[in-house]
């Protein structure tokens, strides 16, 4: 046996014993080994043959080549889907100016922004720092969507940051910078709306020449101001008179539908801004206030409204006076010593005749600089051999005639401009020394018919008085639940004559929580309110949309001034002389009103008595004015509800 052979050890021996499976599990490997087989020799017995290839008639037919017809079926989808895609993208760049792209766009943004809210916004956000930094990103997302789009977007981007003071302090933030100018479309662009408009090149229109011609006028081809929507160019006519043209840019009129169908926004915002891109409509605004300015004694030598050329505009170009002015914005211009000859103004002023370029500088503009001359004369003599003078005008007499306009606009005529911000405002010196308002881009109007003017008329004199019971009736009427706090919104300032009901609410809901949370909840709490705010938005009157944006932007334009005046005052005062003013009263009605307004201009005592004491502190040292104080208790208010404001309305 093997076993025998083998030298083991006691254990392994006494494993043997114990059966034969232990045999099998030891000794298979030694059953079922095979000694290796001796390789053996094969020996060719057959004649060597020399390899010759079979004729072809004798091989069998080829088998036919495998065909992928799935991936070709597939590859000609993606062929022919990318053939369209180019196609209509390029049909959408140069025949609708992009604004399918453009909506596209601003779908998917919405998707994005929309999916990032539903899955962050919460106390602690699972994919964000925390709530600041998601509104944060997605205020830069919306913002640089609607610079990348343009036109119209810009339009609605700046109509937001009128009103960004319900939106987040990031959204603020981001929204202060809408206001830049926009990029300028190049004048083969121009030159194309004027060829469509009037079937004529703008040498043919306007009887300019770009070559210095002898008894022709001259025009800039660059332009000199570029908004959202338009680009204003400068040109003198033949005759002497120099006018400033608006063109609007010629992607416009394609993007506008598409723009406001994309946005989906409430139709009567929608028709205003429609009738912004209407030219023709603009020329009837402007005319119409230039003929209310003039019928009212209190304005017309203070106001001055630009004449309209209506021969040389359309739908898409507007021609109108030239201004020279000093934007409202250029404070220390306003205010610094006139440098002019006694009892001389500022050029233009009254709507006196320009001095011409010289001839000479025009051609050599020209000549040295095609396609970017300026030609336009400075006419700054009036700073000075220095340069450092200026209007030397009184800013509570600017600010005067301001508050004033808009009052009458509001409360007596029922015509309001809705864009007043600095830009649109030049002011000019009069020769009594007296600052003289030039009111531009007449575009944006809402008008208040007889009835809900009354109305408001009579809700911002009972503001003044405390008369909670005829607010409460007016404000209801128009579907809101809570007087007080539009009372607040309407002031600019916490109005504190009524029971602060929905504030209340608000505050007592709100717990005291760590930040994160609290933030949360403040923002969820504002929601609510507004909602038990607007308790019927079928009776909300929406004119208020934009009257609010009038107001809001007059009162930025007085507090970055200095509060020169008590706007709530002088406003208060046009709304209760305009009940006695208003031509569609009767007579009887004129005369109770009128022995109300006497009673009321006694009341308003009590405002000056809260301003002048605001003007002492402010001469013995005092940094804030009025309206930021005004300012502070509003961000206190709004800071309780849940809203926070934090910039200058034109902050950028």
């Amino acid at each position: 046996m093997v076993v025998s052979r083998l030298s083991l050890c006691a254990p392994c021996l006494a494993r043997l014993r114990v059966g034969p499976s232990i045999d099998r599990q030891l000794f298979s490997p030694l059953r079922s080994f095979t000694p290796p087989r001796t390789p053996t020799r094969q020996i060719q017995s057959q004649q060597f043959k020399p390899f010759v290839p079979p004729s072809p008639s004798s091989l069998p037919r080829p088998a036919p080549p495998k065909a992928f017809r799935r991936s070709q079926k597939w590859a000609r989808r993606m062929l022919l889907l990318a053939l369209t895609l180019g196609l209509g993208y390029e049909i959408d760049q140069y025949f609708l100016y992009a604004s399918l792209t453009r909506s596209a766009r601003t779908f998917w943004l919405g998707l994005l922004v929309a999916t990032d809210y539903k899955i962050n916004f919460r106390a602690h956000p699972p994919l964000a720092d925390s709530i600041q930094a998601l509104h944060a990103r997605n205020a830069e997302r919306l913002f640089d969507l609607l610079r990348t789009n343009g036109g119209l977007y810009l339009k609605i981007g700046q109509a937001i940051a009128m009103q960004s003071a319900i939106l987040p302090p990031e959204f603020q933030k981001m929204f202060s910078k809408m206001f830049d100018d926009a990029p300028q479309n190049d004048w083969k662009d121009v030159e194309r709306v004027m060829l469509e408009d009037f079937g004529k090149s703008p040498e043919e229109l306007f009887g300019v020449s770009f070559r210095a011609e002898h008894g022709k006028g001259v025009m800039e081809r660059t332009a000199r101001a570029s908004a959202s929507v338009a680009q204003v160019h400068w040109a003198r006519l033949a005759d002497g008179k120099e006018v400033a043209v608006k063109i609007q840019k010629r992607e416009i009129a394609q993007q506008v539908g598409w723009d406001l169908w994309t946005f989906n926004l409430v139709p009567y915002i929608s028709e205003r801004l429609l009738l912004e891109t209407d030219f023709v409509n603009e020329a009837d605004n402007s005319e119409r206030m230039a003929k209310l300015v003039g019928g009212e004694p209190r304005l017309r030598d203070r106001v001055y409204i630009p004449k309209v050329y209506r021969e040389l505009s359309s739908k898409r170009v507007m021609t109108a006076e030239w201004i020279e002015g000093v934007r409202l914005w250029d404070k220390e211009t306003l205010t610094r010593p006139w440098q002019g000859r006694w009892r001389q103004g500022s050029p233009g002023c009254k709507g006196e005749p320009l001095d011409p370029p010289d001839q000479q500088s025009v051609a050599e503009a020209i000549r040295s600089h095609p396609f970017e001359e300026h030609i336009k004369p400075s006419r700054d003599w009036w700073k000075g051999a220095n340069g450092k003078g200026g209007l030397g005008v009184s800013l509570k007499d600017t600010m005067q005639t301001m508050v004033d306009l808009f009052s009458a606009q509001m409360f007596l005529w029922g015509w309001c401009h809705c864009d007043p911000h600095p830009g649109n405002i030049f002011i000019r010196r009069l020769p009594s020394g007296k600052p003289e308002l030039v009111l531009i881009d007449h575009g944006l109007y809402v008008h208040m018919q007889p009835d809900f003017r009354h109305q408001y008329s009579l809700f911002w004199k009972s503001l003044m008085t405390f008369d909670n019971k005829t607010i409460g009736e007016i404000v209801r009427s128009w579907g809101i639940n809570n007087p007080d706090v539009f009372a607040s919104a309407t002031l600019m300032r916490p109005y504190t004559g009524g029971d602060g009901s929905t504030s209340s609410g608000i505050k007592r809901t709100l717990s005291v929580k760590e930040q994160q949370e609290r933030t949360y909840e403040m923002q969820q709490q504002m929601r609510k309110g507004i909602r038990d705010i607007l308790a019927d938005e079928k009776k909300w009157p929406r004119e208020l949309i934009f009257i609010g944006r009038n107001m809001r932007i007059v009162q930025g334009n007085n507090q970055y001034l200095g509060a020169p005046v008590n706007r709530i005052k002088i406003m208060g005062n046009w709304a209760s002389r305009s009940l006695v003013d208003s031509p569609d009263l009767s007579y009887g009605q004129k005369l109770v009103n009128f022995g109300r307004h006497l009673l009321f201009k006694f009341v308003l005592i009590s405002t000056d008595v809260v301003f002048y004491t605001s003007k002492v502190a402010q001469y013995f040292g005092r940094k804030q004015n009025l309206e930021d104080d005004v300012e502070a208790s509003m961000k206190k208010m709004a800071g309780d509800m849940g809203f926070e404001l934090n910039h200058s309305v034109f902050e950028g």
